[in-house]
């Protein structure tokens, strides 16, 4: 298993490996539609901040990655990102697409009625910084996710960060297990995610954080 930064020669590769990585996982996919989904989640990291994006390599195919900022703060949110993906890409030709922003917004609103709060970033200058990482199925148990993970952390000290944060789900327990292995721990309360069904039912965010 070879880790390294990647180069802009992975772009077709790791777009790829985008498409499959998280096959099996509650956020396998959001809203079905893969281009409007990497332009959120993978392209802004290659072409914003390329230098805390890694790449895991096995036998000439790459295995895993994790799309890093080093500060949150300075980095396109969210909200910004899935709004220019959805003018630029206009996925609602997905049956699923229609699904997920529906709810979104029926959720969204309900939140708003009841004066619940739900899911949402965090901006915190004790972990300025997050994360993203992902690893095809064949290379679960390898190796490649705690490979990503430590080039992260060398890459946050090198650059003097004092802490990352990153958000997955409650009911994604396998990856929960994982991060905690990797030092970090629970923030905050786990809020319902707007949109976001796993087996029918809502799912919740969980942030968690790991100072250095």
């Amino acid at each position: 298993m070879r880790i390294r930064t990647f180069t802009d020669n992975d772009r077709a590769a790791l777009r790829t490996l985008f498409e499959r990585a998280g096959q099996g996982s509650p956020t396998e996919t959001l809203w079905g539609h893969t281009d409007s989904e990497a332009a959120v989640y993978l392209d802004p990291y290659m072409d914003l901040e390329p230098a805390s994006l890694f790449v895991a390599e096995q036998k000439g195919a790459l295995v895993g990655y994790l799309a890093g900022c080093v500060d949150t703060e300075a980095f396109p949110s969210e909200d910004t990102l899935i709004a220019d993906a959805i003018r630029r890409f206009r996925p609602f030709r997905s049956r699923q697409a229609v699904a997920f922003f529906g709810r979104s917004m029926i959720d969204a609103a309900a939140a708003a009625i009841l004066r619940t709060p739900t899911a949402g970033q965090i901006r915190d200058p004790r972990w300025p910084a997050h994360l993203h990482v992902n690893v095809a199925p064949e290379a679960r148990g390898t190796g490649a996710a705690s490979g990503l993970m430590d080039a992260w952390f060398e890459r946050l000290r090198s650059e003097q960060i004092p802490g990352c944060h990153l958000q997955t789900l409650v009911e994604n327990t396998r990856a929960a297990r994982f991060f905690e292995r990797m030092g970090f721990t629970p923030h905050g309360g786990t809020l319902p995610v707007p949109g976001l069904r796993y087996r029918g039912a809502r799912v919740h965010q969980l942030t968690m954080v790991r100072s250095l």
